[in-house]
């Protein structure tokens, strides 16, 4: 979903771009109230996860591959509000350091992968939480469910985009039908992974969880986990593990936005990023010829910065004293 430039027009891109900026601030602000001083650091480890895991492009089907959005999943354990920001700070470290994910296109492409993920998928598994057992079970299946209903939204999302914003002569129809249809069986894999990631941390802290704060304990297994330091120096082991040696088995194959630009005929709509040249474009590291060392060097270094940013700019804006939950 990482869309270049030149895939929607000038326009789209500067009202995507408004409506992000605006949709971020304000969700910034709310962090302010909601966001739990233990939960600072437990937002910048889900930022390092989601763009370490994004880097493992799993096949979906014949040619065709795809990577974790992460909106929905950051939500469910920090909120909307703080699950918009985190991944906010992913996608803009990766158009900035690494250049995927075109400039001009930051606005609709935080839109589809931060702002309509973290706030759709939380109103999703809200939903899916009203109608399942109000148990640890039932907070693992709404994740799923709520993580597979992200994705395909996101690509609705960016269809609709390219109803005002397209910038070749392909109807919105079989945009539409391409996209739906191929997300749908990348939002497989992100639920999967997200109700995994979700059971993890119900199965050892639950009360780190925003949305599993209504449960009491004996609707969850309150087992005695691990302190949270342990817990959070676990998520960066885990995190750089992703990032330096899973992220070498990724499937090179197109992801889903790319295969629907190739097979509907947009894909030359795309310009070459900005920074192209950047030390770590493409996820390899300028110098190093070994490409086994280059991808490890990289995603170690992306995966350090984004848990940087993204646990310094959640400690700036929190208010000390505030233990309001989502």
């Amino acid at each position: 979903m990482h869309a270049p430039d030149g895939f929607l027009n000038a326009g789209t891109a500067v009202v995507t771009g408004a409506l992000s900026a605006g949709t971020v601030g304000a969700a910034l602000r709310q962090a302010k109230h909601y966001l739990q001083h233990r939960q600072v650091p437990l937002a910048g480890i889900t930022a390092a996860f989601v763009f370490a895991a994004q880097m493992f492009n799993f096949p979906i089907a014949a040619g065709t591959t795809g990577h974790l959005l992460g909106g929905a999943l950051a939500a469910i354990l920090l909120g909307p509000h703080v699950g918009a920001v985190v991944i906010t700070v992913v996608v803009v470290v990766q158009a900035l350091v690494f250049a995927d994910g075109g400039l001009t296109a930051l606005g609709y492409n935080l839109l589809n992968m931060a702002v309509i993920p973290a706030y759709g998928g939380y109103a999703v598994f809200k939903l899916f939480r009203r109608l399942l057992p109000a148990t640890s079970g039932g907070v693992v299946a709404a994740t799923g469910l709520a993580g597979w209903v992200s994705v395909v939204l996101s690509s609705m999302a960016f269809s609709i985009e390219w109803l005002f914003g397209a910038t070749a002569p392909v109807s919105f129809t079989r945009v539409f039908a391409a996209m739906v249809g191929v997300h749908l069986l990348i939002g497989t894999g992100e639920g999967v992974i997200s109700a995994l990631t979700v059971g993890t941390v119900l199965a050892s802290r639950p009360d780190l969880i925003a949305g599993a704060a209504d449960l009491d304990a004996g609707q969850i297994e309150d087992t005695r986990g691990p302190r949270a330091p342990t817990l959070l120096i676990a998520g960066v082991v885990a995190a750089l593990f992703l990032a330096s040696v899973v992220s070498q088995f990724a499937f090179a194959d197109p992801d889903g936005l790319e295969r629907v630009a190739q097979e509907t005929g947009f894909a030359a709509s795309g310009e070459e990023h900005l920074l192209s040249d950047s030390v770590f474009a493409d996820y390899a590291t300028a110098g190093i010829e070994n490409e086994t060392v280059s991808l490890a060097i990289a995603g170690v270094a992306g995966t350090l910065i984004v848990l940087a940013v993204g646990w310094g700019l959640l400690l700036g804006v929190k208010r000390p004293g505030r233990r309001s939950a989502v």
